[in-house]
C-alpha cells in the first residue's frame, strides 16, 4: 500500500494510428476461471460475501495452480507480441550506459561509488581512500552475491566511524526482510553472525563496536523493536534497547549528521516521537525529545549546541522551521526560525557552517532556498514548470558546496555542485541516453490546468513529441498514485522515448492525496475525502479529452500499489473513459484488508484511510473499494501485475479482482493477470530485468492501438 510509483518513461515516429485496431489475440483461447467458494464477512451489521477469498492461501497447491494458469493464459494470449517484448527490451537496454558509475560522495576521509559492469545486472559498491585517484577498495559485488538467486537486495550500507566494518542488509525473496550481516574492510571477512527479520539498515555507536538496528514483527512486518549489538558476540543475546508497542506506529533509528546523537524514532501517519543517545555513550539510556502527542509531525537536524526541527506544530499545516537548544528539547522551548507559511510547503532542511538549505514547494513545484546564516537569501533558478530538483548527499558541515538533483521530462538527471558563496555551479553528471538519436530538443513538457467538479485546478505535467496534433487521435497514457502525500514529480525516463517517439504523450496528473500543492491538497485526499483523488483523476481525463490531446479511444491510464487502488475506483467509475488501464501490484481489497491487522502494514494506515472497526470509515471505504464494487459493465482492456512474496500488498488483492473482474464484465476487452513468482513490491531485482517487465506494459498499450514494431 505504500508508495511505488512505476512511471512510463522509444526510436520510429508512429503516424496513421487506426481507431480499429484490434490486437491479434487468439480468439479461440479461453481464460481461466476461479473457482467461486462463498467466504462471509460480517461487520456493523453489514454481511458481504467474498467467492474468492480462498485465494489468500499462499501454501495451498490450489492457489499456485490458479496463478500458474493465469500467467499461461498471458503468455498465450500475448505470444504475438512477444518479438516486440523482445525488440523493446532491447530498445531500452541500448539506451542505457551500462558501464556506468554514480558520482562519488566524499564521507569521513573515502570516497565512495557505485557502479555497474556492461552484461552485468547488479551494482557493484567500492571506495577509495583520500583521493579519486587512490586504488578501489571493493566492498560489494552484487553480481557475485545475486549468483544462484532468482531475486537479490542489498541495502542498508553503514559503515562504522574507524572505516573498519561495514554492516549490510541481504533480502532473497522480495519481502523486504533483510538479513543483517557485518564484513571487516580490511580483511574482506564476512562474520558468521546472521540476524533475520531486519530492515536491513543499522547504526553505529561511536565505538566503532555498538551497532543498533531495527526488527520486524514476523508476521505483519511492522518495524517495531530496536536492538542493540555488539560486534562478534552471540546475536541471539542482543539488548532489546525499545519496543514499539503502538501498531500505529513503527521505529527506526539513525545517527544525526554531526555525528554526536544516536536518534531513535517512531512514527505513524499523523505523529512522530523521537529519542537522543550520545553516540560516544552507546550503554546508556535514550532520552525523549519530545513525547507525542497526537497530531505533532517533527523532525530533528542538529547542528553546533541547536536542534532545527522542522514540524506542523500550532497549526502549522505546511510545516515550519523551528530552532531549541539541544539542552531544552520539550517543545516549550521551540522558537520559530521560519514562520508557516499558507501557500509554501516546507518539506526538508539541509544544515550547513555558513548556510541553510530549505527545500520547499510551492505552486506545485520544487523549490531550493539558499538561506546564509550571514546575508540575503535566494532561490536557484528554474526556468519551466515540469521540473524536479532536490537536495543529495550532503554530508559535511563546513563546505560552501550544495550538491542537487535536476531533471525534467525532456531534460536526463543531472547531478550539481553548486557554490552558495560564488552562486556558480558544476554540472558533475548528466544521465547519459545513448544511440545518438536523442534530443531533448525534440520534445514538448508543459503544464496544463484540469478544473475539477467542486472548481478545484488540477495540474497535469505532459511531455510529447514535437509534431503532434491536437486532434483527439493521440494515444495518451496518464499516470498518477495521490495517495500518503507523495508527491509526483515530474521527471525523466530514457524508457519513456519508447513510447514518445512513437506517438504516444504522457502525462501525470497531480491529483489531491499528494503533496503536489501543499499539505491540504493531501488532507483533501484522504480519510473521508479519498473520492476527491479518484474523481481529480477522472476530471483530469476529461480535460485531456476536450482539449483534443487524445480520445477515450486512445486514453491509457497507468497507476501502482496506492495508484493501482486509483485505476480500480476509476474503472468501476468511468470505464468508458479509457482504452486500456495498467494496475501494479494494485491495492484494490480495501475494506477487508484493512479489516485485518494480521497483515502487513494495516494498522498503520488507519490515519491514511481510515478504521473500518469505526463504522463512518468503513460505510465510505466501501463506497469506493475497488474490489467490493466490480459490476456488470463494460470494463477498459486491463493488464495487473502482481509479485507472489510481495509484502506492501499481497498477491491475492490483484488475483481475486482480476477474478471478480473475469465474473462480471460485460465486454470481451483483454483482461491479464500477470504474476512473478519469484518477487514481491518492487518486481525484478536485476537492472534489465526490470525492463523485461516494463517491454510486457509497453506492448500491451502498443498493441491496442496498432503498433506492433
Amino acid at each position: 500500500m505504500k508508495p511505488l510509483i512505476l512511471i512510463c518513461s522509444c526510436l520510429i515516429f508512429a503516424a496513421g494510428i487506426s481507431q480499429t485496431s484490434t490486437p491479434k489475440m487468439q480468439t479461440t483461447l479461453l481464460p481461466p476461471v476461479a473457482k467461486k467458494k462463498p467466504h462471509t464477512i460480517e461487520k456493523h451489521g453489514n454481511v458481504r460475501t467474498d467467492n474468492y477469498y480462498w485465494l489468500n492461501e499462499r501454501e495451498n497447491p490450489e492457489v499456485i495452480d490458479y496463478l500458474n494458469q493465469e500467467n499461461d493464459y498471458y503468455q498465450k494470449a500475448t505470444a504475438h507480441t512477444k518479438e516486440f517484448q523482445d525488440q523493446l527490451f532491447e530498445e531500452m537496454k541500448s539506451r542505457i550506459k551500462e558501464d556506468d558509475e554514480s558520482v562519488p560522495y566524499l564521507y569521513n576521509g573515502y570516497y565512495y561509488i557505485t557502479r555497474y559492469e556492461t552484461g552485468k545486472d547488479y551494482p557493484i559498491y567500492s571506495r577509495k581512500k583520500g583521493s579519486l585517484e587512490a586504488k578501489e577498495e571493493i566492498m560489494f559485488d552484487c553480481n557475485e552475491m545475486a549468483k544462484g538467486h532468482s531475486y537479490f537486495q542489498l541495502a542498508g550500507l553503514s559503515v562504522s566511524e574507524d572505516n573498519k566494518w561495514v554492516a549490510f542488509g541481504v533480502d532473497l525473496v522480495s519481502r523486504r526482510q533483510y538479513t543483517l550481516q557485518f564484513k571487516n574492510l580490511e580483511t574482506g571477512e564476512i562474520l558468521s553472525t546472521k540476524i533475520e527479520n531486519t530492515t536491513g539498515g543499522a547504526t553505529w555507536a561511536s565505538d566503532n563496536t555498538t551497532v543498533f538496528y531495527t526488527r520486524k514483527d514476523s508476521v505483519t512486518l511492522r518495524s517495531d523493536k530496536i536492538y542493540k549489538h555488539k560486534l562478534g558476540s552471540d546475536a541471539s543475546k542482543d539488548e532489546l534497547v525499545y519496543h514499539e508497542k503502538d501498531e500505529t506506529f513503527n521505529t527506526f533509528i539513525y545517527k544525526s549528521k554531526s555525528k554526536k546523537y544516536l536518534v531513535l524514532g517512531s512514527s505513524s501517519t499523523l505523529t512522530s516521537e523521537y529519542q537522543l543517545l550520545l553516540a560516544s555513550t552507546p550503554d546508556e539510556k535514550f532520552t525523549i525529545f519530545q513525547k507525542r502527542t497526537r497530531g505533532l509531525e517533527y523532525s530533528l537536524s542538529h547542528y553546533e549546541n541547536n536542534f532545527y526541527i522542522v514540524t506542523n506544530k500550532d497549526k502549522a499545516t505546511n510545516f515550519k522551521l523551528m530552532k531549541t537548544p539541544e539542552d531544552k528539547t520539550s517543545m516549550e522551548n521551540w522558537v520559530d526560525l521560519i514562520p508557516h507559511r499558507e501557500d509554501v510547503l516546507l518539506e526538508d532542511i539541509d544544515v550547513f557552517k555558513d548556510y541553510l538549505v530549505v527545500s520547499e514547494r510551492s505552486n506545485g513545484l520544487n523549490k531550493i532556498r539558499i538561506m546564509p546564516w550571514k546575508g540575503e537569501e535566494y532561490y536557484l533558478p528554474f526556468e519551466i514548470e515540469t521540473y524536479t530538483c532536490y537536495t543529495t548527499s550532503n554530508i559535511d558541515f563546513d563546505t560552501e558546496i550544495l550538491r542537487y538533483g535536476y531533471q525534467s521530462m525532456a531534460t536526463p538527471a543531472s547531478v550539481i555542485d553548486f557554490n552558495m558563496r560564488t552562486k556558480t555551479k558544476t554540472v558533475l553528471k548528466e544521465q547519459a541516453v545513448l544511440g545518438g538519436k536523442f534530443d531533448k530538443n525534440n520534445y514538448v513538457e508543459k503544464r496544463v490546468w484540469a478544473t475539477a467538479k467542486d472548481g478545484t485546478k488540477v495540474p497535469i505535467s505532459i511531455v510529447y513529441r514535437k509534431g503532434i496534433k491536437k486532434d483527439g487521435k493521440n494515444p495518451l497514457l496518464l499516470n498518477s498514485y495521490g495517495s500518503y502525500g507523495y508527491s509526483m514529480d515530474p521527471g525523466f525516463s530514457s524508457t519513456r522515448l519508447s513510447l514518445l517517439d512513437r506517438g504516444f504523450i504522457f502525462g501525470i496528473a497531480h491529483i489531491r492525496g499528494g503533496e503536489d500543492l501543499g499539505r491540504q491538497w493531501y488532507e483533501d485526499g484522504k480519510l473521508l475525502k479519498k473520492k476527491n483523488t479518484f474523481t481529480d483523476f477522472i476530471d483530469c481525463s476529461e480535460f485531456l479529452i476536450a482539449e483534443k490531446y487524445t480520445s477515450k479511444d486512445y486514453l491509457f491510464a497507468e497507476g501502482g500499489s496506492a495508484g493501482g487502488l486509483l485505476m480500480g475506483a476509476v474503472i468501476n467509475m468511468a470505464p468508458q473513459l479509457y482504452k486500456g488501464v495498467i494496475a501494479q501490484v494494485p491495492f484494490v481489497d480495501v475494506v477487508t484488508t484493512m479489516l485485518d491487522d494480521s497483515i502487513p502494514l494495516t494498522t498503520g494506515e488507519y490515519d491514511e484511510w481510515g478504521n473500518p472497526n469505526d463504522k463512518k470509515y468503513y460505510d465510505y471505504m466501501l463506497s469506493y473499494s475497488p474490489y467490493d464494487n466490480v459490476k456488470a459493465q463494460d470494463y477498459p482492456n486491463l493488464y495487473v501485475s502482481t509479485g507472489l512474496h510481495d509484502s506492501q500488498v499481497q498477491y491475492w488483492e490483484p488475483a481475486k479482482w482480476v477474478a471478480k473482474l473475469r465474473e462480471m464484465k460485460t465486454n470481451t476487452n483483454q483482461l491479464f493477470l500477470d504474476t512473478n513468482m519469484d518477487t514481491g513490491h518492487g518486481g525484478a531485482s536485476g537492472r534489465f530485468e526490470a525492463l523485461k517487465e516494463l517491454a510486457k506494459e509497453f506492448t500491451f498499450l502498443l498493441d491496442l492501438v496498432g503498433i506492433r514494431k
